[in-house]
């Protein structure tokens, strides 16, 4: 239930990071709330990834999904 939770609100996050060449993909999401994420394309390689990670996709999950308690890249 949860996993799909945070799927739906990383389809909002997606078009902009896609407007930069970029993408998030869904690793896994724990029983503790971690959510683990892979970001793909231009993210992957970029110097302000960390940046989009914390500031971006973790504020907008924990946002959407109370349950979300941190995003970890892997």
């Amino acid at each position: 239930m949860m996993k799909e939770k945070v799927e739906m609100a990383l389809n909002k996050i997606r078009p902009s990071l896609q407007a930069e060449g970029g993408d998030v993909e869904l690793v896994n999401v724990t029983p503790e709330g971690v959510v683990k994420v892979r970001l793909t394309g231009a993210c992957s390689g970029c110097p302000m990834s960390q940046m989009t990670l914390k500031m971006g996709i973790e504020r907008m999950l924990k946002k959407e999904v109370s349950e979300v308690k941190e995003v970890v890249a892997v």
